[in-house]
Order: C-alpha cells, then sequence, then structure tokens
C-alpha cells in the first residue's frame, strides 16, 4: 500500500517532470532489488532454473528502464536539489528494505534481512551516482555474486534459452547518424 502511496504520489501529481522521472528511476532500479536479488541467490546454487532465468529477463528489463531514465534526467535543464533527490531515495529504501524484512524473517546460507538492507542501499547509492549525485550511504555490496549477474554472458542456443539482448547488425550504419540527434525539451506536443 505504501508503495502504491509513494508511486502515485510522486509519479501521478503535479510535481515537476524531474521530481516525477527520479521516482521512476527509483521504481526501476531500487524497488525489487531484493526480490531480483534473491532469486539470484537461488541461481548461484543451481536451484529453480525457469525461476533463475524469467528474473534474469525481468531484472535485465528493470536496469535498462532505470538506465533510460538516469540518461533522461542528465539530459535535463532544471534538475532536482540534491536534498529533495535524498528524500525520495530514501523513502524508495525505506519502503523496499520492510519488504524485504518482510519477505525474508530468518537468515539464509549467505543471506538474511541485515545484507540485503545493505545491498538495497548499496543499490541506492549506484543510483545516484548514475543521476549525478554522491553516494549517500556509502556502504559496500555484501553479495560480490551480484556482480557478475549484469556482465553480458553469451549463450549456446541450442544447448539453452538465450537471456542476453544482441544489437542488429542492421543499426550500426545508424550509429553516426545519432551524433547529429538533438534533444529538445522546448518542443510542445
Amino acid at each position: 500500500y505504501v508503495l502504491i502511496c509513494l508511486c502515485s504520489c510522486l509519479i501521478c501529481s503535479s510535481n515537476s517532470f524531474a521530481e516525477r522521472l527520479l521516482a521512476f528511476a527509483c521504481v526501476e532500479g531500487i524497488f525489487f532489488s531484493g526480490s531480483f536479488c534473491s532469486i539470484f541467490w537461488l541461481k548461484k546454487r543451481g536451484l529453480m532454473p525457469g525461476l533463475a532465468f524469467s528474473n534474469e529477463l525481468i531484472s535485465r528489463d528493470e536496469g535498462l528502464h532505470c538506465d533510460f531514465a538516469c540518461l533522461l534526467y542528465s539530459l535535463l535543464q532544471n534538475q532536482v536539489h540534491w536534498q529533495k533527490v535524498h528524500l525520495i531515495i530514501d523513502a524508495a529504501v525505506e519502503i523496499e528494505t520492510e519488504f524485504v524484512c518482510d519477505a525474508l524473517p530468518c537468515a539464509l546460507i549467505g543471506m538474511n534481512s541485515d545484507l540485503m538492507s545493505q545491498y538495497i542501499k548499496f543499490v541506492a547509492d549506484r543510483l545516484l551516482v548514475a543521476l549525478g549525485y554522491e553516494k549517500k550511504y556509502k556502504v559496500e555490496n555484501p553479495f560480490e555474486w551480484m556482480e557478475f549477474i549484469s556482465l553480458q554472458g553469451k549463450t549456446n542456443f541450442f544447448e539453452k534459452r538465450v537471456g542476453e539482448y544482441q544489437k542488429a547488425s542492421v543499426m550500426s550504419g545508424l550509429q553516426d547518424a545519432g551524433k547529429n540527434f538533438v534533444f529538445n525539451t522546448d518542443v510542445e506536443f
């Protein structure tokens, strides 16, 4: 319920576009990071491969959405003051931490609610840096195996379903055309 209220207050309101974009980045980059992490914990142990594969696809898409929000935010002329950014990030971290602590009431081998809370703060710091701000929480990633999740893999598609994106060679000629692209926020629709 709190998640829905936060999203509707920040995204579907009269807040500035920059604030709504920050909220979108939090939804895509912080919310569910604990869930993704716990399913990757299962993958690391070779458990539930179907769920792990689905998790790869979904977390990859969420990551791309977050990257898009950060890129678009970097193009804005009127960005949000760092104190307001910290309030938005803090709210997202608090909601995600509460969710993870409720979902993980007992410690597992290599994972518990304290480590998950630290991981969520680590993810929030990474988001802050991607948005052009300094880290707030200054914590280390407690799950070293999560660093390898974002690395691009090569899958033998004869043996396994492929979960990576591949850039089409058709688009390679358009890369130079993108250099002349101008992003204009003054155009009215």
